[in-house]
């Protein structure tokens, strides 16, 4: 819990952290402080715009519409990684949300499995007072791409906010974790999220990250897979995902149905959201990448586990390697339990950096 950060302390730790900032007019004063308190402020959250154009979304960001006044956030955070500054003071981004939830991410409280605080309630705790509020321009349907630029831009605007507040991680969520009707940022991991600011925190504002995006970077391609439908999966061998679901793949590394989801020389970064339904409290499906050469296994990576519990199976496994020439990647499954079980969700997003 903290004071707001003043406007020109703001631009100072975003600055500080790489980010590209725009000052959109009048966006010191630019506020809804008439209808209510801002502050202490607990959180930052992340929602995306359903918009498509830049120019566009920052004029609605800042004006809002007819039943919902501007600024709706603070930021505006673009496809290529700008942010534009609209706002600052109370704005109309968060509506309610869950106590709980506020609770969970004052005490930075909710456990690392499950990696998200508890689902929101949109008729709870006026969120407009307590968070900033950060929209990302995205169409909201699943398929449009989230740049490597915007991600990192995201990421970099949490970790600013954090570091200058001594928050963790924890204190970022989603508008889909605050408020139960909402499903925003949609295509963004948000455990992924937070585990990416995490890794920002350990290092000074101004790290450059060996493995992500920089100015001077390659832009990354954008892969988004999953099920088009569960299946079946036996217990006791090895079981490659065959991935039946296209919904992104600019990087060209998947086949339709198949089980690659990136082809070397190439580096990559991302996560794979998993749902097992049917497996054994207690019992253990094994999760690990492994290395082809066309249809020849090569070699493996570190094991992951998720385990059975009363309210089913599921787990976020993250996904970041280097990969060479002619090598391809794959993501298997081990089923240790002595039933069969079904695989009814397996949603895989990455960024891939092709190599010359």
């Amino acid at each position: 819990m903290a004071d707001p950060l003043k406007a020109d302390r703001l631009l100072q730790v975003l600055r500080a952290e790489g980010v590209r900032v725009v000052e959109v007019g009048d966006w010191r004063t630019r506020n809804r402080n008439h209808k209510g308190s801002w502050g202490p402020v607990n959180g930052s959250l992340v929602h995306h715009t359903v918009t498509r154009g830049t120019d566009s979304t920052v004029r609605i960001v800042r004006d809002g519409y007819p039943d919902l006044p501007g600024p709706l956030c603070h930021g505006m955070i673009a496809k290529n990684g700008q942010v534009h500054l609209v706002g600052w003071g109370r704005t109309n981004h968060a509506g309610g949300g869950d106590p709980r939830v506020l609770d969970q991410v004052i005490a930075e409280s909710y456990s690392s499995s499950p990696t998200s605080p508890t689902r929101g309630n949109a008729n709870g705790v006026d969120g407009n007072a307590h968070f900033y509020g950060w929209e990302c321009e995205n169409l909201g349907d699943g398929k449009d791409p989230w740049p490597g630029a915007q991600y990192d831009a995201i990421v970099r605007v949490q970790a600013a906010l954090c570091r200058a507040h001594k928050w963790s991680a924890k204190s970022v969520i989603g508008h889909r974790e605050w408020s139960a009707d909402k499903v925003d940022p949609r295509g963004i991991d948000m455990p992924r999220l937070r585990a990416d600011v995490a890794e920002r925190l350990k290092h000074p504002a101004s790290w450059n990250p060996g493995t992500g995006p920089t100015e001077e970077d390659d832009m990354p391609e954008y892969v988004n897979i999953g099920l088009a439908n569960p299946y079946t999966l036996k217990p006791n061998a090895w079981d490659s995902i065959e991935f039946t679901q296209e919904w992104a793949d600019t990087a060209a590394g998947h086949a339709a149905g198949g089980s690659v989801f990136v082809r070397g020389a190439a580096r990559f970064t991302g996560s794979i959201s998993l749902r097992f339904d049917g497996l054994p409290v207690g019992d253990v499906v094994q999760v690990r990448m492994s290395e082809y050469e066309g249809d020849e296994y090569k070699a493996d990576h570190p094991v992951h586990e998720i385990v059975g519990t009363p309210g089913g199976a599921f787990g976020v496994v993250a996904l970041t390697k280097r990969i060479g020439t002619g090598r391809s990647m794959r993501v298997r499954l081990l089923n240790q339990s002595e039933q069969l079980i079904a695989v009814s969700s397996a949603v895989l997003t990455a960024l891939v950096w092709k190599e010359s």
